[in-house]
């Protein structure tokens, strides 16, 4: 007599296998992206501007495992970096002078002694806003760090467009940041569906000490 056990099995397996599957697919179908573009009140197109969908109903995704860095060359490169909350971000020093890099926004405070080289330790980013840094012994350096509550981000380029991938299909509430003298992030809200979606963005860019960017990608004079 044939064990019933042993023949039902694999028809089991099947079954589980392309539910599985079937499962898989309609996950995936259900992702999409957000494609934006920033410019200005001109319409010319606005660089290092941060772009960041937060889920209407405040689910998240686990938070990116990375170690981004903010390398000291006179400057700060990049001048605007965005990052998931409870991300360590290194502060390697690339000159032959010293550098005391610091932060009194309230998002982080934190100041790192004269260093050359590599920083002691990376800084924690634990709170989500915006962060301005600055050097104490060179006061025209200045770049922005801003945290985000969400894996859904990202900075425009030259031609000031960026890309959120694999959204999962619903409503969001579209935030655009610029480093502009006491702005506060646009929002926007917007519905994912399953083939994406697309949107335009106006913003005063006016005393921003980034340059505006003109429609070829080139820096403004």
């Amino acid at each position: 007599m044939p064990n019933l056990k042993t023949t039902a099995l694999p028809h089991s397996c099947a079954r589980y296998g392309v539910a599985l599957f079937a499962a898989l697919a309609w996950t995936t179908t259900l992702a999409a992206n957000l494609k934006v573009a920033v410019v200005d009140l001109h319409g010319r197109p606005l660089a290092e501007a941060v772009v960041y969908a937060i889920p209407a109903d405040d689910s998240a995704a686990a938070a990116p495992v990375g170690l981004p860095r903010v390398v000291i060359h006179r400057t700060f490169v990049p001048l605007v970096t965005v990052i998931r909350t409870g991300t360590e971000v290194r502060f390697p020093n690339s000159d032959n002078i010293l550098h005391s890099i610091y932060s009194f926004s309230p998002a982080k405070v934190f100041t790192a002694k004269l260093y050359s080289g590599k920083a002691t330790s990376p800084v924690i980013f634990d709170k989500p806003g915006m962060v301005v840094l600055g050097c104490n012994i060179h006061d025209q350096m200045v770049a922005w760090v801003v945290v985000v509550d969400t894996p859904y981000f990202g900075k425009t380029g030259a031609d000031g467009a960026v890309e959120l991938k694999e959204l999962p299909v619903g409503n969001y509430q579209l935030r655009t940041w610029y480093p502009a003298p006491a702005f506060e992030p646009r929002v926007d809200p917007i519905h994912v569906a399953a083939d994406g979606a697309e949107l335009r963005i106006s913003l005063d860019s006016a005393g921003s000490p980034l340059p505006t960017l003109l429609g070829t990608g080139t820096a403004a004079p």
